[in-house]
């Protein structure tokens, strides 16, 4: 009995010690999220979801999660991307970029899901002359994600990119916050803000959405506003159409 003991202890030792000297495990608590949590450990929801195979942002008290200590979002590789100019992209060095996904080679193919490294605390990802902070991106998927969470991917890019227009647009907020929770004429100016839905956690497509909004792709070629098909709204409706993606349609506001 003592020796399994023994043996028991060595493997246990050998298991730990082959881990990353900065892991750390948390244990999830009543009242927790997967939001609250990567807030607590400076890091991001989907690196948590990465980390612990989650495919939803479900957890349960009890459950013990991996924290990584790097935060990073994922990012799907298109045609004509390079290590180079994708580090380029999120401001940070392609050679951390290789790292973080144990790569060999620079060699990548359209497709491919790439975990990149973000710059703490604040990642350096912008738009033009639009800065953000890595809690703005997490506010603009939060958006994304409860605006568009059923529709494809082009549309949560969509609407992402909307929100940044209206940054760069005169007549409205400069920041991602200000345009996101702008009120005009006592009414909110997305529905999400209104219902409470813009709490809830991003999903990691929709965080993929954002900084690929926030990288430059705009699919409505700047639009500035987006409704469901099915909504009852004269105003919205009398706006000119830059484009219907999924059952989002985007148009331009008037001159």
């Amino acid at each position: 009995m003592r020796f399994f003991s023994r043996l028991l202890v060595g493997l246990g030792f050998l298991l730990f010690s082959a881990l990353p000297a900065w892991a750390a495990y948390y244990t999830v608590k009543p009242g927790d999220s997967l939001y609250k949590i990567s807030r607590q450990f400076g890091t991001t929801v989907e690196a948590i979801q990465y980390a612990n195979s989650l495919w939803t942002t479900l957890i349960y008290p009890g459950q013990v999660l991996y924290i990584p200590d790097q935060p990073f979002t994922l990012y799907t590789v298109r045609s004509g991307d390079t290590l180079y100019f994708i580090g380029k992209r999120f401001g940070v060095p392609y050679q951390e970029i290789m790292r973080l996904n144990g790569l060999s080679s620079s060699l990548i193919y359209p497709g491919q899901v790439l975990r990149i490294p973000l710059a703490s605390p604040v990642p350096a990802v912008s738009r033009g002359e639009i800065s953000v902070s890595r809690s703005d991106i997490d506010l603009l998927a939060r958006l994304i994600t409860a605006e568009a969470d059923g529709e494809p991917y082009i549309a949560k890019v969509a609407v992402g990119a909307v929100v940044l227009n209206r940054v760069k647009t005169p007549g409205f907020p400069k920041s991602i916050p200000g345009v996101i929770y702008q009120v005009v004429d006592g009414h909110y100016q997305f529905e999400p803000v209104l219902n409470g839905w813009i709490n809830r956690p991003a999903s990691p497509e929709a965080y993929r959405a954002a900084l690929d909004a926030l990288s430059g792709w705009d699919p409505t070629n700047g639009a500035t506003y987006f409704y469901a098909w099915w909504a009852n709204n004269a105003y919205l409706r009398s706006l000119p159409v830059a484009c219907v993606l999924g059952n989002l349609i985007f148009c331009y506001g008037k001159p």
